[in-house]
């Protein structure tokens, strides 16, 4: 059991009709995206080519922001607001899209790029899955 279940299990009150599996990945996979992205941006930062990757690096920047955020949204139940949930799961799965497809582009010469856009990937992927099963 992951962390982020054991926590969710602890939860006193009745999360209604969430689908728990699909939390927990979306979740995780928030955090995960979050610090790719962080290492990527630094790592593109200590490239040669660094003026080449200022779009990344923004991109980066950007994902692992939304990321960040949208776990901790997630991770608090209290006086759950839905509309506001849907909406920072698609800002994030924008996030991750924009910056999975700016990775990808220089993922044949940086293997932290081809790293980060396989998270910003899984990332969106996860965040579309969990919008689509609030219904």
């Amino acid at each position: 059991m992951t962390q982020t279940a054991e926590m969710l299990e602890t939860y006193p009150a009745d999360l209604g009709r969430i689908d728990r599996e699909k939390l927990i990945r979306c979740v995780e996979a928030c955090i995960a995206c979050a610090q790719s992205c962080t290492a990527c941006a630094d790592a593109c930062l200590s490239e040669q080519s660094v003026e080449q990757l200022t779009k990344c690096i923004r991109s980066n920047l950007d994902c692992a922001d939304l990321c960040d955020t949208t776990a901790r949204v997630l991770s608090r139940h209290t006086g759950y607001d839905a509309n506001l949930t849907r909406s920072v799961l698609d800002a994030c799965a924008m996030a991750c899209q924009a910056c999975g497809d700016e990775c990808a582009n220089h993922a044949d010469r940086h293997d932290h790029c081809r790293i980060c856009a396989e998270a910003c990937k899984r990332c969106e992927k996860a965040c579309r899955e969990l919008i689509d099963s609030l219904g």
